[in-house]
């Protein structure tokens, strides 16, 4: 299947732009290959297609605006870049859709919006109304408010749920319930290994699975991006989850987003592999996860095998800090993460539970609300 056969049925498509896909080689905003962007989605919104943009290029075009090239990684700098070029950045994308008759709408994204239920919910709602009032929603991370930096639970005791647009496009896609998203980079797809490292390395046009042996092929990014190959199959995995195809392909040409659909394309399609409900795929992937318990081999069993809730006669161990309510990691005995759940028990109390049956649960705290320290119908597999 090539993405031409996506396109004729797909009626709701994301694109998401990287910074190098935007960029010239001297990190200025590439003006010819940008306009030449907004023409080719312009001509798809003719068509009657709905279109969102996830754009990268404000913290680039910042640096650059604030005439430092220093490359520091202090959070604060990047964040000082963000409010700098996110000005600039849309008002590229304000006139030029303006001059092809179309009205552009900014939205600036954290990780609450997503993580919070109601908010992720609202979010939903205002991105619909924009596309019925025929705009076209042009997308960022709000990098002035929120850190870049991914942050585990292990040390901070929260795991956010994105820290890189090409992940924010995914939770766009499968929360928009998109038919495709298409990320435009500075790499033609994906490769069996690293093509700037081993020149025998093979293209692949299409992926049918996100095995572990296609998570292994993610390698870092540039200099100037802040993903990479393993945040692109990080979103691959959202988006085919969801029941959408996604497409990696080269960025850094005028017309790239029209060779999408010509005999020129090439890149790597990833094909849909199941349709999660809407609220399992919130929790697997739009949640901010505030720590992780970790369950005995039994209990493992029972979650994947049987679909069964989680007692805390399964539990081992509990790591980081949560208050009832919120999500959590799920962790097999080797601490790999299986699943998420929404906790009946905070992390206190989940220590105090932990190896009891659910009859011991007011003795050892006080009282008891429930039986099950997650509920199944609060757990999506992993």
């Amino acid at each position: 299947m090539k993405p031409i056969d996506l396109l004729k049925k797909s009626k709701r498509i994301v694109f998401k732009f990287g910074t190098n896909a935007l960029s010239t080689d001297e990190g200025e905003l590439a003006l010819s290959r940008l306009y030449s962007f907004l023409e080719d989605m312009a001509a798809l919104h003719a068509q009657g297609k709905e279109i969102l943009v996830v754009t990268s290029g404000a913290v680039g075009m910042g640096r650059r605006i604030l005439g430092n090239t220093d490359l520091s990684d202090a959070v604060s700098f990047k964040q000082a870049c963000a409010a700098v070029g996110q000005i600039g950045l849309m008002k590229f994308y304000e006139d030029g859709f303006k001059q092809l008759g179309i009205t552009a709408a900014q939205v600036l994204l954290t990780e609450d919006d997503f993580a919070n239920r109601a908010r992720y919910l609202s979010l939903r709602d205002t991105l619909s109304r924009l596309l019925e009032l025929k705009c076209i929603p042009v997308i960022n991370q709000n990098d002035t408010v929120s850190p870049n930096e991914l942050r585990s639970y292990k040390d901070q005791g929260v795991k956010v749920c994105f820290s890189d647009n090409d992940k924010l496009a995914a939770l766009v896609t499968a929360g928009m319930d998109a038919d495709l998203l298409c990320i435009l980079s500075d790499v033609d797809g994906l490769y069996d290994a690293d093509p700037r490292k081993n020149k025998q390395a093979q293209h692949l046009h299409t992926v049918y699975e996100i095995t572990p042996q296609i998570e292994a092929l993610g390698f870092c990014a540039s200099s100037r991006g802040r993903g990479g190959m393993k945040t692109k199959l990080e979103a691959a995995k959202i988006v085919t989850r969801s029941g959408a195809a996604m497409v990696i392909s080269y960025g850094k040409q005028p017309g790239a987003v029209s060779k999408l659909w010509s005999a020129d394309y090439k890149g790597t399609l990833f094909l849909p592999t199941a349709n999660l409900p809407s609220k399992k795929l919130w929790l697997a992937y739009a949640t901010n996860v505030a720590g992780g318990i970790q369950i005995n081999a039994g209990a493992v069993k029972a979650l994947v095998q049987k679909g069964s809730s989680l007692l805390p006669a399964g539990i081992v161990a509990v790591a980081g800090e949560f208050e009832r309510g919120d999500a959590v990691s799920i962790l097999d005995e080797k601490g790999r993460e299986i699943a998420r759940g929404l906790t009946h028990y905070s992390s206190r109390e989940c220590v105090k539970i932990a190896g009891c049956s659910s009859q011991e649960i007011a003795q050892k705290i006080g009282s008891k609300n429930y039986d099950e320290v997650v509920h199944r119908d609060n757990i999506v597999l992993l």
